[in-house]
């Protein structure tokens, strides 16, 4: 016995492309290789009904529901879909009733929950005891992280399984099928170029479902020629999505340029031109994580120590545009490409690790100094391992004049302090630093 909400089941008529495409089996299903690949641990338990309680943690438009669906429909358990937006404490221990006589008729019970992170902790907690004696089986689905969003108890009895958004080469995939298959614009004659798909591809930003709408909102508002044929061109989607910039390759060299003038703009201290060029990217639908990836790497690469806080600021973006995404995070974006434009530049921890890494690879079997090697053992010791060791914590300066490099390095400079803004401080202290060294070579 089911019970009855409504559901993604129920047959409606003049679905959305979206909903009549949605995978029906495993083979249909797009993306998620690392779970769904031949062999994976998520295949194999959905393959073989040996289903726990877990939740799908990913973005939108992943493939949660879908999974669920696909669960529904091989299990020989009885399949109760659940919405976290619609139900309250009533309504879950309804269900509960009904599972618990299930399970006592030797029948076990799936619930998925959809959006489980909506639900507050007393509502997580009235599923507690039912997952706990088997009475369920708890198949949760989140966009929001669960760590923070589910309680700790009911958390330490799902598997976690983690959705990726989906690649573009998915998305191309997906919507090439969509042209095709019958249950799309099959029965149709719809000519679209592969940019074009490629396009829709970008545009969507990992997410199916955005995919599939642009693509249906296309093809419904393109060119109809005498014989039904329907062209979409360039300009029907891009009346579509109201974004002429979007039409990018987001792997060719327009995405590569475009990634490289804003590096370049932050370089030259422009805060207008970085901006624009962020822009120019985000209303493409680049992913705003690549950006923030690229922010990050420039924070230390060009300001560097010139200004510490840079990075702080880079970082504090990508955890803001991994928490709430697009349109939201274009400001937190903003704030740190105008910050790490305006700030001072230094290059020399870039410069340091580019020396220090020629001499890595050219020296690799180079012996690490006794002095400074760990000997946690008597025979290390006996062997002289950390002999002569100097803790600065002991000495009156905090400091000693240990030999750290490998003898045939011992005078080599990586790091070469610039005066930018707070590097000059930077800079005044190791020189203070390396004249106590001269002035103490035996301490």
């Amino acid at each position: 016995m089911m019970f009855e909400q409504p559901t993604f089941f129920e047959n409606e008529v003049s679905l959305p492309l979206a909903a009549r495409l949605r995978p029906q089996t495993l083979d249909e299903y797009c993306g998620q290789k690392h779970l769904l690949g031949e062999g994976k641990v998520l295949r194999r338990l959905i393959e073989s009904d040996n289903i726990g309680s877990m939740i799908f943690w990913g973005p939108p438009g992943v493939g949660k529901t879908t999974l669920a669906r696909i669960i529904a429909n091989r299990t020989k358990a009885n399949f109760i879909d659940f919405s976290a937006v619609t139900s309250g404490i009533k309504e879950i221990k309804q269900v509960m009733e009904q599972a618990e006589k299930n399970r006592r008729f030797g029948e076990r019970t799936i619930l998925f929950v959809d959006e489980i992170h909506r639900f507050n902790k007393a509502q997580q907690d009235a599923f507690l005891p039912f997952v706990e004696k088997g009475s369920i089986i708890l198949i949760g689905a989140t966009t929001e992280n669960p760590s923070f969003e589910v309680n700790g108890a009911l958390l330490s009895r799902c598997k976690v399984f983690v959705l990726q958004a989906l690649t573009v080469d998915d998305l191309k995939e997906l919507l090439t099928r969509a042209v095709k298959d019958p249950r799309g614009f099959g029965g149709q004659k719809v000519d679209i170029a592969d940019d074009l798909i490629e396009a829709i591809a970008v545009f969507a930003n990992g997410d199916a479902r955005s995919a599939l709408s642009t693509l249906e909102m296309a093809v419904l508002n393109g060119d109809v020629a005498d014989d039904g044929t329907v062209t979409v061109t360039r300009e029907n989607l891009e009346q579509c999505t109201s974004k002429k910039s979007l039409l990018y390759d987001k792997t060719g060299e327009e995405h590569y340029n475009i990634i490289s003038a804003l590096h370049k703009s932050m370089r030259n201290s422009d805060p207008d031109a970085a901006v624009y060029w962020l822009a120019r990217m985000l209303e493409a639908g680049e992913d705003p994580l690549y950006i923030a990836r690229r922010v990050t790497r420039f924070a230390s690469e060009d300001v560097g120590l010139a200004d510490p806080k840079a990075l702080e600021i880079a970082v504090a973006a990508y955890q803001a545009c991994h928490f709430i995404g697009m349109p939201e995070c274009s400001v937190h974006l903003t704030e740190a490409v105008v910050y790490l434009s305006l700030a001072p530049k230094s290059n020399s921890c870039d410069v340091a690790y580019m020396r220090a890494k020629e001499d890595a690879l050219n020296t690799i079997a180079e012996p690490v100094p006794l002095v400074i090697r760990n000997a946690p053992t008597r025979l290390m010791r006996e062997l002289d391992y950390g002999k002569g060791y100097v803790y600065a914590h002991d000495t009156e300066d905090k400091l000693s004049s240990m030999q750290c490099l490998p003898d045939s390095l011992k005078d080599r400079v990586y790091y070469s302090p610039t005066e930018q803004g707070v590097e000059g401080r930077f800079k005044t202290r190791l020189a203070e630093i390396k004249r106590w060294k001269r002035e103490h070579p035996d301490k």
